[in-house]
């Protein structure tokens, strides 16, 4: 081997083969995405859990520190706090079911048994701005409530294998979501053995460098862990407060909008901006005063949430500027669709932290070592 090192062709052979296998993986990178995307898929459900286990992680850790912190053993404490963990995550997912999906389900009955109504007072409020049936004119799209239930009947009994299908597809979601959120149960209890593991490998992979690793991961988590957390809180948090204020009111559709409000929350940037607007078409279709009350309301809430609530949740893990978070959205959502929108925020963060602990005093030690060099020459 070493003869051929020093032939004068090697080197520009080894550049020809690299080359050329670029070249391939470069045409062939749609096909390469796409086995890994499958290979990927295969683990699915299992990386499912991972992300239930790491949102539940938090409040396990809450109880194990608060409540059982006079427990001398570990391993009971932290039994304990993942399984009330868990049981506080199911009485929730229990209590929004029994209260919220009824609403919702009356709502979208009431909705549908006046739709001919709603299409009215709509038309009346576009005639008030100046916007003729001539131009248009909603009795072409809706004539009756029923007439639309009719319809809707018609369309499902046509593409029953469609729904079927689309039937089926949700209850295998389920079923995955169901058996992710078993496999979580089984990762917070091997936690501790996984992280053990999982530093003995930095440990030998890494070898020098593992202090710096070590320092990116737990920084990483920290920014990671706080945000979701936080920014589940205050999505529950904005959902409440919305829901009181339309029932002090008297507004209508309070469970539907006030949960499209709550999910829209999540989405940084242009979340709320969506949540409001369709709770005000929502309420634009009963009374157009409706609308303008929640509207008003909407941009106190969402004010007090961007610059009060939020800062004072969240604190210092996420604190990168407006433009870069603006970036992310657009990158994030342009690359991984709306798991790149919910997680862009701290994704910036973690490279703003890599930017300005790594790459920045590396350049500026390098920038220095010349300068340096330079002198004594």
């Amino acid at each position: 081997m070493k003869k051929f090192r020093d032939r004068p062709w090697y080197s520009l052979a080894v550049s020809i083969c690299i080359g050329v296998i670029l070249f391939v993986v470069l045409i062939r990178i749609g096909s390469i995405f796409d086995g890994i995307a499958t290979f990927i898929g295969f683990f699915s459900t299992v990386f499912l859990g991972a992300v239930i286990a790491y949102i539940i992680n938090p409040l396990g850790k809450l109880y194990r520190d608060k409540l059982f912190c006079k427990l001398k053993k570990e391993g009971v404490k932290t039994a304990l706090g993942n399984m009330l963990a868990f049981v506080t995550v199911i009485i929730f997912l229990v209590i929004f079911g029994l209260t919220v999906v009824p609403q919702m389900i009356e709502s979208i009955k009431l909705f549908a048994s006046n739709l001919d109504g709603y299409a009215a007072g709509l038309q009346k409020t576009l005639l008030a701005f100046g916007v003729s049936s001539n131009i248009i004119d909603l009795n072409e799209f809706v004539t009756s409530s029923s007439d639309l239930i009719n319809t809707v009947t018609k369309l499902l009994s046509d593409n029953i294998s469609t729904v079927l299908s689309a039937t089926a597809s949700l209850g295998k979601t389920l079923g995955t979501i169901f058996i992710a959120f078993l496999l979580s149960m089984y990762f917070l209890a091997e936690k501790d053995r996984l992280v053990k593991g999982g530093k003995r490998f930095l440990k030998a992979l890494c070898k020098d460098k593992y202090d710096d690793v070590k320092y990116v991961i737990k920084k990483s988590d920290y920014i990671l862990s706080r945000y979701i957390v936080f920014n589940i809180l205050d999505a529950i948090v904005v959902g409440i407060v919305n829901a009181i204020f339309m029932a002090i009111v008297g507004l209508p559709y309070i469970g539907l909008v006030s949960m499209v409000v709550a999910v829209m929350n999540l989405i940084p940037t242009f979340g709320p901006i969506i949540g409001g607007a369709i709770g005000a078409f929502l309420l634009l279709l009963v009374k157009p005063w409706y609308a303008v009350v929640f509207i008003i309301f909407t941009l106190i809430l969402q004010t007090v949430d961007g610059y009060i609530l939020k800062p004072k949740l969240v604190g210092d893990s996420v604190g990168v500027s407006g433009l870069w978070v603006l970036i992310g959205v657009i990158v994030g959502g342009k690359m991984f669709g709306i798991v790149g929108i919910l997680l862009c925020i701290p994704a910036v963060a973690i490279l703003d932290m890599l930017y300005s602990d790594f790459l920045l005093p590396w350049l500026e030690k390098g920038s220095a070592s010349e300068d340096s060099a330079d002198g004594n020459n």
